[in-house]
C-alpha cells in the first residue's frame, strides 16, 4: 500500500499554493466558429466547462470519430489532456489526417499528443498521484473562469469547521449543486468511482434532476450536501444529522465548486479505509498494459 500518498483534500490545498504563487496560466481560445472538444473522463468535462458558451461539438474517445463524420460544420478541434498521452495521440493522429486545426491543452511539455497537433498550450501542474488530476483540471478552468485562488482557499478555510468529524458513519453521499453549474456533476461522479469503487455510493445531481425520483428509499447512513445551494427538502431533516449545507462567496464559479467539492470528497476519503491507496500499484501495472504506455503512481 502506498501510505505516503496524499488525500485529495490535501492535493486541492496544495494546488491552490501553487496557482497563488506561480499564478494562473493563461489561456487564449482559438478563433473557431464551430470547434470539436475532445477529451477522455474529466478532461471532456473541462472542455464542456471552458466552452459551455460556444456552439462546440463536445466528443470523448468513444463517439469523437462519429461526431466527425456527422457534423460537417466543425472548423477546428480543442483536445484536452493532462497527460497528452494514452487516448490523445490516436485521437491527435486521427485529426491530423482529416486536417483539421487542432489546439492540445495538456498539463505535460513534450506529450506525444503534442507532437502531432498544431499548437500546444501547457498548463503549470503539481506532481500528483495518478487520477486525482486536480491542479490539472483546476488550473484550466480558473484560466476560463478568472477566479482568483487565493478567495478559493480563504473559502475552504471558512467551511472547514462545517464539515463532519464522523463522515466514516455514513455510507453514501449525495452532492447538491446549482442547477446552472449541472456540467460539473460528472467531475464529483468520477472522483467517487476513482477513489472509492464499488465500496462507497456517491451520487451527484441537481436540485431540478433530485426532484425526478432520485429519493425514493431514504437512509440514515446517507448524506445529503448541498454545494453551493441551500437544501431544505432532500434528505432526513436537520443539519447536520442527514443535511450539510456548505455555503459558497456570492458570484462563485466553477473553479469554486471543484475544489471545495473535491476537499469534501477528499475529506471523505481520509475518513474510510484506503480503498484508493491499497489498490492504486496493481491499477498502475494492469492499466500500462491496456494503453502500452508506462504509467507511474504519481504523475510528475
Amino acid at each position: 500500500m502506498k501510505k505516503d500518498l496524499i488525500n485529495l483534500d490535501e492535493c486541492v490545498l496544495n494546488a491552490l499554493d501553487l496557482f497563488i504563487e506561480k499564478g494562473v496560466s493563461k489561456l487564449e481560445l482559438p478563433d473557431f466558429k464551430r470547434p470539436i472538444v475532445v477529451g477522455s473522463g474529466n478532461a471532456a468535462v473541462t472542455g464542456k466547462i471552458i466552452f459551455e458558451k460556444s456552439d462546440a461539438v463536445f466528443a470523448d474517445e468513444s463517439n469523437y470519430a462519429q461526431k466527425l463524420d456527422t457534423i460537417k460544420s466543425i472548423d477546428g478541434a480543442v483536445l484536452i489532456s493532462a497527460s497528452g498521452g494514452k487516448h490523445a495521440p490516436i485521437i491527435a493522429a486521427e485529426l491530423k489526417k482529416r486536417r483539421i486545426k487542432t489546439i492540445l491543452l495538456t498539463n505535460t511539455k513534450d506529450s506525444q499528443a503534442g507532437k502531432i497537433v498544431d499548437e500546444a498550450h501547457v498548463f503549470v501542474k503539481n506532481p500528483e498521484p495518478y487520477t486525482y488530476n486536480t491542479s490539472t483540471y483546476l488550473g484550466m478552468i480558473l484560466a476560463r473562469t478568472g477566479e482568483d485562488p487565493k478567495k478559493i482557499l480563504n473559502t475552504i478555510e471558512k467551511i472547514k469547521n462545517k464539515i463532519p468529524s464522523d463522515l466514516s458513519k455514513y455510507k453514501a453521499f449525495f452532492i447538491l449543486i446549482p442547477n446552472e453549474f449541472e456540467n460539473i456533476r460528472e467531475m464529483f461522479l468520477t472522483k467517487f468511482d476513482e477513489l472509492f469503487g464499488p465500496n462507497l455510493l456517491g451520487r451527484v445531481f441537481t436540485p431540478d434532476e433530485t426532484k425526478h425520483a432520485k429519493t425514493v428509499e431514504p437512509s440514515d447512513a446517507e448524506l445529503f450536501i448541498g454545494l453551493g445551494y441551500d437544501n431544505k427538502l432532500f434528505g432526513l431533516p436537520g443539519q447536520g444529522k442527514n443535511r450539510l449545507n456548505i455555503d459558497l462567496p456570492d458570484g462563485f464559479s466553477y473553479g469554486t465548486l471543484l475544489a471545495v467539492g473535491y476537499y469534501i470528497i477528499g475529506q471523505i476519503q481520509k475518513s474510510n479505509p484506503p480503498y484508493f491507496k491499497e489498490n492504486i500499484e496493481r491499477y498502475i501495472e494492469e492499466a500500462s498494459k491496456i494503453f502500452g504506455e508506462k504509467l507511474s503512481v504519481i504523475v510528475e
